[in-house]
Protein backbone atom coordinates (compact mmCIF):
# COMPACT_ATOMS: atom_id res chain seq x y z
CA UNK A 1 0.00 0.00 0.00
CA UNK A 2 1.46 3.32 -1.04
CA UNK A 3 1.37 6.61 0.83
CA UNK A 4 -2.07 8.12 1.05
CA UNK A 5 -3.19 10.70 -1.46
CA UNK A 6 -6.58 11.31 0.11
CA UNK A 7 -7.24 15.05 0.27
CA UNK A 8 -6.54 16.64 3.66
CA UNK A 9 -9.62 18.86 3.46
CA UNK A 10 -12.29 16.35 4.34
CA UNK A 11 -15.85 16.70 3.12
CA UNK A 12 -18.71 15.70 5.47
CA UNK A 13 -19.25 11.95 5.71
CA UNK A 14 -22.80 10.71 5.20
CA UNK A 15 -24.39 7.31 5.72
CA UNK A 16 -24.50 6.99 1.95
CA UNK A 17 -20.71 6.99 1.88
CA UNK A 18 -20.54 4.07 4.29
CA UNK A 19 -23.14 2.24 2.21
CA UNK A 20 -21.22 2.97 -1.01
CA UNK A 21 -18.10 1.38 0.48
CA UNK A 22 -19.91 -1.96 0.64
CA UNK A 23 -20.20 -1.99 -3.18
CA UNK A 24 -24.00 -2.36 -3.31
CA UNK A 25 -24.06 -3.33 -7.00
CA UNK A 26 -21.76 -6.26 -6.34
CA UNK A 27 -23.72 -6.97 -3.17
CA UNK A 28 -26.85 -7.58 -5.25
CA UNK A 29 -25.24 -10.58 -6.93
CA UNK A 30 -23.75 -11.80 -3.64
CA UNK A 31 -27.11 -11.71 -1.87
CA UNK A 32 -28.94 -13.26 -4.80
CA UNK A 33 -26.59 -16.23 -5.17
CA UNK A 34 -26.55 -16.73 -1.40
CA UNK A 35 -30.36 -16.84 -1.33
CA UNK A 36 -30.35 -19.26 -4.26
CA UNK A 37 -27.92 -21.56 -2.48
CA UNK A 38 -30.09 -21.44 0.61
CA UNK A 39 -33.36 -22.11 -1.27
CA UNK A 40 -31.95 -24.82 -3.51
CA UNK A 41 -30.46 -26.83 -0.65
CA UNK A 42 -32.28 -29.98 0.47
CA UNK A 43 -34.05 -29.59 3.78
CA UNK A 44 -35.47 -26.43 5.30
CA UNK A 45 -34.48 -23.53 7.49
CA UNK A 46 -36.63 -21.23 9.60
CA UNK A 47 -37.26 -17.96 7.69
CA UNK A 48 -35.71 -15.91 10.50
CA UNK A 49 -32.57 -18.04 10.46
CA UNK A 50 -32.51 -17.94 6.68
CA UNK A 51 -32.68 -14.14 6.76
CA UNK A 52 -29.95 -14.08 9.40
CA UNK A 53 -27.69 -16.26 7.26
CA UNK A 54 -28.13 -14.02 4.21
CA UNK A 55 -27.63 -10.92 6.35
CA UNK A 56 -24.38 -12.33 7.70
CA UNK A 57 -23.17 -13.16 4.18
CA UNK A 58 -24.07 -9.65 3.00
CA UNK A 59 -22.28 -8.07 5.97
CA UNK A 60 -19.20 -10.21 5.36
CA UNK A 61 -19.14 -9.33 1.66
CA UNK A 62 -19.67 -5.66 2.48
CA UNK A 63 -16.97 -5.69 5.12
CA UNK A 64 -14.40 -7.24 2.79
CA UNK A 65 -15.34 -4.69 0.09
CA UNK A 66 -14.73 -1.86 2.57
CA UNK A 67 -11.33 -3.30 3.51
CA UNK A 68 -10.56 -3.59 -0.21
CA UNK A 69 -11.26 0.11 -0.74
CA UNK A 70 -9.35 1.11 2.39
CA UNK A 71 -6.29 -0.71 1.09
CA UNK A 72 -6.65 0.54 -2.50
CA UNK A 73 -7.67 4.14 -1.80
CA UNK A 74 -4.62 5.53 -3.60
CA UNK A 75 -5.13 3.24 -6.58
CA UNK A 76 -8.80 4.21 -6.77
CA UNK A 77 -7.77 7.87 -6.85
CA UNK A 78 -5.80 7.20 -10.03
CA UNK A 79 -8.58 5.47 -11.96
CA UNK A 80 -11.37 7.28 -13.75
CA UNK A 81 -14.13 4.85 -12.80
CA UNK A 82 -13.24 4.81 -9.07
CA UNK A 83 -11.88 8.29 -8.32
CA UNK A 84 -15.22 9.49 -6.92
CA UNK A 85 -15.55 6.74 -4.32
CA UNK A 86 -15.79 8.01 -0.72
CA UNK A 87 -12.08 7.61 0.13
CA UNK A 88 -10.41 9.07 -2.97
CA UNK A 89 -13.23 11.64 -3.08
CA UNK A 90 -12.14 12.90 0.33
CA UNK A 91 -15.45 12.23 2.08
CA UNK A 92 -14.11 9.83 4.70
CA UNK A 93 -10.96 9.14 6.69
CA UNK A 94 -9.18 5.93 5.79
CA UNK A 95 -9.09 4.89 9.43
CA UNK A 96 -12.87 5.13 9.62
CA UNK A 97 -13.26 2.96 6.54
CA UNK A 98 -10.81 0.40 7.91
CA UNK A 99 -12.62 0.21 11.25
CA UNK A 100 -16.01 -0.04 9.55
CA UNK A 101 -14.80 -2.90 7.35
CA UNK A 102 -13.29 -4.78 10.29
CA UNK A 103 -16.47 -4.28 12.32
CA UNK A 104 -18.75 -5.60 9.57
CA UNK A 105 -16.49 -8.56 8.91
CA UNK A 106 -16.15 -9.54 12.54
CA UNK A 107 -19.83 -9.21 13.36
CA UNK A 108 -20.82 -11.18 10.25
CA UNK A 109 -18.71 -14.20 11.23
CA UNK A 110 -19.88 -14.17 14.84
CA UNK A 111 -23.52 -13.77 13.80
CA UNK A 112 -23.25 -16.68 11.38
CA UNK A 113 -21.52 -18.88 13.95
CA UNK A 114 -23.92 -18.21 16.80
CA UNK A 115 -27.16 -18.23 14.79
CA UNK A 116 -26.43 -20.82 12.09
CA UNK A 117 -23.32 -22.89 12.76
CA UNK A 118 -19.56 -22.69 12.82
CA UNK A 119 -19.00 -24.52 9.52
CA UNK A 120 -20.91 -21.80 7.69
CA UNK A 121 -19.12 -19.18 9.81
CA UNK A 122 -15.74 -20.69 8.96
CA UNK A 123 -16.55 -20.57 5.24
CA UNK A 124 -17.67 -16.95 5.58
CA UNK A 125 -14.43 -16.09 7.37
CA UNK A 126 -12.49 -17.82 4.58
CA UNK A 127 -14.39 -15.79 1.97
CA UNK A 128 -13.54 -12.52 3.73
CA UNK A 129 -9.85 -13.41 4.03
CA UNK A 130 -9.81 -14.62 0.42
CA UNK A 131 -11.08 -11.31 -0.94
CA UNK A 132 -9.65 -8.77 1.51
CA UNK A 133 -6.22 -10.32 1.93
CA UNK A 134 -5.39 -12.99 -0.67
CA UNK A 135 -6.93 -11.18 -3.64
CA UNK A 136 -6.70 -7.49 -2.67
CA UNK A 137 -3.34 -7.39 -0.93
CA UNK A 138 -1.47 -10.24 -2.58
CA UNK A 139 -2.79 -11.37 -5.97
CA UNK A 140 -4.16 -8.19 -7.53
CA UNK A 141 -0.94 -6.13 -7.51
CA UNK A 142 1.34 -9.06 -8.40
CA UNK A 143 -0.04 -11.32 -11.13
CA UNK A 144 -2.26 -11.14 -14.22
CA UNK A 145 -3.84 -14.35 -12.91
CA UNK A 146 -5.35 -12.33 -10.05
CA UNK A 147 -8.90 -12.66 -11.35
CA UNK A 148 -8.53 -16.37 -12.11
CA UNK A 149 -7.35 -17.28 -8.60
CA UNK A 150 -9.26 -14.48 -6.89
CA UNK A 151 -12.51 -15.61 -8.47
CA UNK A 152 -12.94 -17.90 -5.50
CA UNK A 153 -13.79 -14.90 -3.33
CA UNK A 154 -17.06 -14.25 -5.16
CA UNK A 155 -17.89 -17.96 -5.38
CA UNK A 156 -18.51 -18.48 -1.66
CA UNK A 157 -22.06 -17.05 -1.19
CA UNK A 158 -24.13 -19.94 -2.65
CA UNK A 159 -21.81 -22.43 -0.98
CA UNK A 160 -22.34 -20.77 2.41
CA UNK A 161 -26.09 -20.48 1.82
CA UNK A 162 -26.32 -24.20 1.08
CA UNK A 163 -24.23 -25.15 4.12
CA UNK A 164 -26.37 -22.87 6.31
CA UNK A 165 -29.32 -25.17 5.56
CA UNK A 166 -27.67 -28.59 5.46
CA UNK A 167 -24.78 -28.14 7.87
CA UNK A 168 -22.51 -30.14 5.58
CA UNK A 169 -20.30 -29.73 2.55
CA UNK A 170 -21.27 -31.96 -0.40
CA UNK A 171 -20.82 -32.11 -4.16
CA UNK A 172 -23.63 -29.73 -5.08
CA UNK A 173 -22.49 -26.65 -3.14
CA UNK A 174 -18.94 -27.26 -4.37
CA UNK A 175 -20.29 -27.23 -7.93
CA UNK A 176 -22.09 -23.95 -7.27
CA UNK A 177 -18.77 -22.55 -6.06
CA UNK A 178 -17.06 -23.90 -9.19
CA UNK A 179 -19.63 -22.30 -11.51
CA UNK A 180 -18.93 -18.80 -10.21
CA UNK A 181 -15.20 -19.51 -10.05
CA UNK A 182 -15.12 -20.43 -13.77
CA UNK A 183 -17.56 -17.66 -14.71
CA UNK A 184 -15.47 -14.87 -13.18
CA UNK A 185 -12.57 -14.68 -15.72
CA UNK A 186 -14.67 -14.25 -18.89
CA UNK A 187 -17.05 -11.94 -17.03
CA UNK A 188 -14.37 -9.68 -15.59
CA UNK A 189 -11.97 -9.71 -18.52
CA UNK A 190 -14.77 -8.55 -20.82
CA UNK A 191 -14.97 -5.50 -18.56
CA UNK A 192 -11.18 -5.17 -18.22
CA UNK A 193 -10.80 -4.93 -22.00
CA UNK A 194 -12.51 -1.54 -22.07
CA UNK A 195 -11.08 -0.15 -18.79
CA UNK A 196 -7.53 -1.45 -19.21
CA UNK A 197 -6.14 2.10 -19.37
CA UNK A 198 -7.27 2.67 -15.79
CA UNK A 199 -5.38 -0.38 -14.60
CA UNK A 200 -2.32 0.51 -16.65
CA UNK A 201 -2.25 4.02 -15.16
CA UNK A 202 -1.99 2.67 -11.60
CA UNK A 203 0.24 -0.31 -12.34
CA UNK A 204 -2.25 -3.12 -11.72
CA UNK A 205 -1.20 -6.15 -13.85
CA UNK A 206 -4.60 -7.07 -15.23
CA UNK A 207 -4.50 -9.51 -18.12
CA UNK A 208 -5.15 -6.98 -20.95
CA UNK A 209 -2.38 -4.75 -19.59
CA UNK A 210 0.28 -7.43 -19.13
CA UNK A 211 -0.54 -10.03 -21.79
CA UNK A 212 -2.34 -7.78 -24.26
CA UNK A 213 -5.80 -7.84 -25.79
CA UNK A 214 -5.20 -10.83 -28.06
CA UNK A 215 -4.21 -13.16 -25.24
CA UNK A 216 -7.05 -11.89 -23.05
CA UNK A 217 -9.58 -12.51 -25.78
CA UNK A 218 -8.34 -16.06 -26.31
CA UNK A 219 -8.58 -16.74 -22.59
CA UNK A 220 -12.11 -15.34 -22.43
CA UNK A 221 -13.10 -17.89 -25.04
CA UNK A 222 -11.19 -20.70 -23.31
CA UNK A 223 -12.82 -20.07 -19.93
CA UNK A 224 -16.23 -19.84 -21.56
CA UNK A 225 -15.69 -23.32 -22.97
CA UNK A 226 -14.51 -24.60 -19.57
CA UNK A 227 -17.51 -23.02 -17.84
CA UNK A 228 -20.09 -24.92 -19.90
CA UNK A 229 -19.58 -28.44 -18.49
CA UNK A 230 -19.30 -27.08 -14.95
CA UNK A 231 -22.60 -25.23 -15.33
CA UNK A 232 -24.32 -28.36 -16.64
CA UNK A 233 -22.72 -30.67 -14.03
CA UNK A 234 -25.44 -30.30 -11.35
CA UNK A 235 -27.86 -31.90 -13.79
CA UNK A 236 -25.39 -34.58 -14.91
CA UNK A 237 -24.74 -35.79 -11.36
CA UNK A 238 -28.47 -36.01 -10.61
CA UNK A 239 -28.65 -32.96 -8.39
CA UNK A 240 -31.27 -31.25 -10.58
CA UNK A 241 -33.82 -32.16 -13.21
CA UNK A 242 -34.10 -31.39 -16.89
CA UNK A 243 -35.48 -27.94 -15.99
CA UNK A 244 -32.14 -26.68 -14.73
CA UNK A 245 -30.32 -28.88 -17.25
CA UNK A 246 -32.03 -27.35 -20.28
CA UNK A 247 -31.57 -23.80 -18.98
CA UNK A 248 -27.87 -24.39 -18.26
CA UNK A 249 -27.27 -25.84 -21.72
CA UNK A 250 -29.12 -23.00 -23.47
CA UNK A 251 -27.33 -20.31 -21.46
CA UNK A 252 -23.95 -21.91 -22.08
CA UNK A 253 -24.59 -22.00 -25.83
CA UNK A 254 -25.55 -18.31 -25.78
CA UNK A 255 -22.49 -17.44 -23.68
CA UNK A 256 -20.24 -19.21 -26.19
CA UNK A 257 -21.98 -17.53 -29.14
CA UNK A 258 -21.23 -14.11 -27.63
CA UNK A 259 -17.70 -15.02 -26.52
CA UNK A 260 -16.70 -16.42 -29.92
CA UNK A 261 -16.45 -13.09 -31.80
CA UNK A 262 -14.87 -11.41 -28.76
CA UNK A 263 -12.27 -14.14 -28.46
CA UNK A 264 -11.21 -14.29 -32.09
CA UNK A 265 -11.52 -10.81 -33.51
CA UNK A 266 -8.82 -8.16 -33.87
CA UNK A 267 -10.03 -4.78 -32.69
CA UNK A 268 -9.12 -1.43 -34.19
CA UNK A 269 -8.43 1.40 -31.72
CA UNK A 270 -11.51 3.28 -32.94
CA UNK A 271 -13.76 0.26 -32.28
CA UNK A 272 -16.31 1.04 -29.50
CA UNK A 273 -16.15 -2.62 -28.33
CA UNK A 274 -19.88 -3.19 -28.48
CA UNK A 275 -19.41 -6.96 -28.52
CA UNK A 276 -17.33 -6.88 -25.35
CA UNK A 277 -19.89 -4.73 -23.56
CA UNK A 278 -22.67 -7.06 -24.71
CA UNK A 279 -20.73 -10.08 -23.41
CA UNK A 280 -20.14 -8.38 -20.07
CA UNK A 281 -23.82 -7.52 -19.64
CA UNK A 282 -24.95 -10.96 -20.74
CA UNK A 283 -22.56 -12.63 -18.29
CA UNK A 284 -24.37 -10.92 -15.42
CA UNK A 285 -27.76 -12.03 -16.72
CA UNK A 286 -26.32 -15.51 -17.27
CA UNK A 287 -25.53 -15.98 -13.60
CA UNK A 288 -28.85 -14.57 -12.40
CA UNK A 289 -30.90 -16.79 -14.72
CA UNK A 290 -28.78 -19.89 -14.05
CA UNK A 291 -29.20 -19.64 -10.28
CA UNK A 292 -32.87 -18.73 -10.60
CA UNK A 293 -33.31 -21.93 -12.63
CA UNK A 294 -31.63 -23.86 -9.84
CA UNK A 295 -34.17 -22.57 -7.33
CA UNK A 296 -37.09 -23.18 -9.69
CA UNK A 297 -35.87 -26.72 -10.19
CA UNK A 298 -35.76 -27.31 -6.45
CA UNK A 299 -39.26 -25.88 -5.92
CA UNK A 300 -40.72 -28.03 -8.71
CA UNK A 301 -38.99 -31.11 -7.31
CA UNK A 302 -40.25 -30.40 -3.78
CA UNK A 303 -43.81 -30.22 -5.13
CA UNK A 304 -43.42 -33.54 -6.93
CA UNK A 305 -43.83 -32.00 -10.37
CA UNK A 306 -40.45 -33.15 -11.68
CA UNK A 307 -37.95 -35.92 -10.96
CA UNK A 308 -34.20 -35.77 -10.46
CA UNK A 309 -31.27 -35.54 -12.80
CA UNK A 310 -30.14 -37.14 -16.01
CA UNK A 311 -28.99 -40.38 -14.37
CA UNK A 312 -31.66 -40.59 -11.66
CA UNK A 313 -31.13 -40.66 -7.91
CA UNK A 314 -29.68 -37.32 -7.06
CA UNK A 315 -28.78 -35.22 -4.10
CA UNK A 316 -32.32 -33.86 -3.79
CA UNK A 317 -33.70 -37.29 -2.97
Amino acid sequence: MTATTTPTAMMPTEWRDFFALTKPRVMTLVVFTAICGLLAAPGSIHPVLGFTAVLAIAMGAGGSAVINQWWEADLDAGMKRTKDRPLPGGRMRREDARDFGMFLSGVSVMLMGVAIGWLAAGLLFAAIIYYAVIYTMWLKPRTPQNIVIGGGAGAFPPLIGWVAVTGELTAMPILLFAIIFMWTPPHFWALALFVKTDYANVGIPMMPVVRGEKSTRHQILAYTVLLAPVAVAPWLIGGTSWVYGSVSVALSVLFFALAWPVGLRTRAESDPMKQEILLFKFSIAYLFVLFAALVADRVLYAQGIIGTGLFGGGIFA
